[in-house]
C-alpha cells in the first residue's frame, strides 16, 4: 500500500502538469500531444501481456522493482534531456507508458499471489482508495507548479515523480515471498498461453470497453463542459473532488458486496446501468443556459458515475482474479490489466469525437455501450460460474 500511495502522489502531480509541459516546454502542438499519448499507451497495451509472461519467468517482485526503476529513469530523462524533437520525446513517453502498464499488471499479480483469495478484492479496494488519495494530494502539488508556471517548476514535478518510484522500488523489494507459490509443474514455455483462454480473453476485452469511463472523466468531460455547457470552468475541478471523495467513501464497501462470480455478474449489470444513467444526466447539463443548473446537473451525474465506477471496479477485480490461471499470474493479470492502457490510447480520440460532435446523442450512445457491455460481460461471468469451479477458491 505504501508503494501504491507513493507512486500515486507523484503521478497526481505529473498528470496535472504534463499537458502544459508538453506544450510550453517541449513545444508540442495539441495534435502532436494527442498522437504522442496515443502511440505511447498503444505500446503499453500491446506489451503488457508479453511483459507479464516475463514477470512469471523472472519473478513478480523482481519485475515490479525493475519497472519502477525504468519509470524513474524515463521521467528523469524527460526532465533533463531538453528534448524538443517529437520523435525521441514520444519514444521516452512510450517507455514510460509501457513500464507503467507492466508495473500495474505485476502489482495485480502480486496481490493474486500474496493475498488469500477471499481477501483479494477487499485489499485491492483499499489499494484503490490509497491511490485516489495520493492522486488528490499529488494534484495539489502539481497545482503549485502550475501556479509558478516556470520550466523549472515543471521539471521539478518530473523529478519528484521519479523519486516516488524509487521509494516504491525500495518498498517492493522488501515484500515477503508469495504465500501462494507457483506450481512447479506450471508450464515454462515462452508462449502466450493466456490468448488460448477464450473465456478470459473475452472477459478482458469487454472490461477494457467499460474502462472508457476513465478517459470520459479525465479528457472528454472537461472538454464537453467547456464547449457545450454554461457551467463555470472550475466545475471540472469540483467533479474531480466528487469522484475522489466518492471512491474514498464507497469503494471498500462496494468490494464487500462482491464475493463470488454470481455476485460479480450482478454488480456488472448494475454498474453498466448506473453508468448509462450517469451519461444521460451529463447530457442534460447542456440543455440549460443557467450556470447554477448546469453545475447541479453535472454534480448529480458525477455522483452516479462514481457509484458505477466503484461497483465496476470491485466486480472486475474479482473476475480478473477468479478466472485466471493461478500458476501464471503475471501472464493472466498482464492481459487483464492491458485494458486500461487500451482505453487511454483509444478513449480520448473516440470519446471527444462522439461527445463533442453529437453531444446529447453521443452521450446516449456511450451510455448504451456501458449498459450493453455490462450485461454481456455479466452473461460471460454467469456462464463461467455455471461451467464449474474457477481456478482459485472463492470466499464462502
Amino acid at each position: 500500500m505504501a508503494a501504491h500511495a507513493a507512486n500515486a502522489l507523484g503521478d497526481g502531480s505529473f498528470h496535472v502538469t504534463s499537458a502544459l509541459f508538453f506544450a510550453q516546454v517541449v513545444g508540442l502542438s495539441a495534435a502532436q500531444t494527442g498522437l504522442c499519448l496515443t502511440l505511447a499507451w498503444t505500446a503499453g497495451f500491446l506489451l503488457t501481456t508479453p511483459l507479464g509472461l516475463l514477470a512469471d519467468r523472472i519473478g513478480l517482485r523482481r519485475s515490479a522493482v525493475l519497472w519502477s526503476l525504468v519509470i524513474a529513469a524515463a521521467l528523469v530523462a524527460v526532465a533533463v534531456s531538453g528534448l524538443r524533437d517529437p520523435v525521441p520525446f514520444t519514444a521516452l513517453i512510450a517507455l514510460y507508458a509501457v513500464a507503467q502498464s507492466a508495473l500495474a499488471a505485476t502489482r495485480q499479480a502480486l496481490v493474486a499471489t500474496t493475498i488469500a483469495p477471499e481477501r483479494r478484492v477487499t485489499v485491492r479496494a483499499r489499494l484503490h482508495v490509497a491511490v485516489n488519495t495520493g492522486l488528490g494530494l499529488g494534484a495539489g502539488l502539481g497545482g503549485l507548479a502550475l501556479l509558478v508556471g516556470t520550466p523549472t517548476a515543471f521539471l521539478a514535478v518530473f523529478v519528484f515523480d521519479a523519486l516516488t518510484f524509487l521509494v516504491a522500488a525500495a518498498v517492493i523489494a522488501r515484500l515477503p515471498r508469495p504465500t501462494a507459490q507457483v506450481s512447479a509443474a506450471a508450464p515454462r514455455s515462452l508462449r502466450l498461453d493466456v490468448l488460448r483462454d477464450r473465456r478470459y480473453v473475452v472477459a478482458a476485452a469487454l472490461t477494457a470497453v467499460l474502462y472508457l469511463y476513465m478517459p470520459m472523466l479525465t479528457v472528454a468531460l472537461p472538454l464537453f463542459i467547456a464547449q457545450r455547457t454554461a457551467a463555470p470552468g472550475w466545475s471540472i475541478a469540483l467533479l474531480f473532488v466528487v469522484n475522489t471523495i466518492g471512491v474514498l467513501l464507497v469503494q471498500v464497501r462496494a468490494a464487500r458486496t462482491v464475493h463470488s462470480l454470481p455476485s460479480a455478474a450482478v454488480a456488472l449489470r448494475r454498474a453498466g446501468l448506473v453508468l448509462l444513467v450517469s451519461c444521460l444526466v451529463m447530457a442534460g447539463s447542456a440543455a440549460t443556459d443557467s450556470a447554477a443548473v448546469a453545475l447541479s446537473v453535472l454534480v448529480v451525474g458525477a455522483v452516479l458515475q462514481v457509484l458505477g465506477e466503484v461497483v465496476l471496479a470491485a466486480a472486475s477485480w474479482h473476475v480478473g482474479f477468479a478466472l485466471a490461471d493461478p500458476d501464471r499470474p503475471g501472464q493472466w493479470q498482464g492481459l487483464w490489466s492491458s485494458g486500461q492502457p487500451l482505453a487511454r490510447a483509444v478513449g480520448p480520440v473516440v470519446l471527444t469525437a462522439l461527445l463533442l460532435s453529437w453531444s446529447g446523442p453521443g452521450w446516449l450512445v456511450l451510455g448504451g455501450v456501458f449498459a450493453g457491455v455490462g450485461l454481456l460481460l455479466a452473461a460471460v461471468v454467469t456462464r463461467a460460474a455455471r461451467a464449474g469451479s474457477p481456478p482459485i477458491p472463492l470466499a464462502a
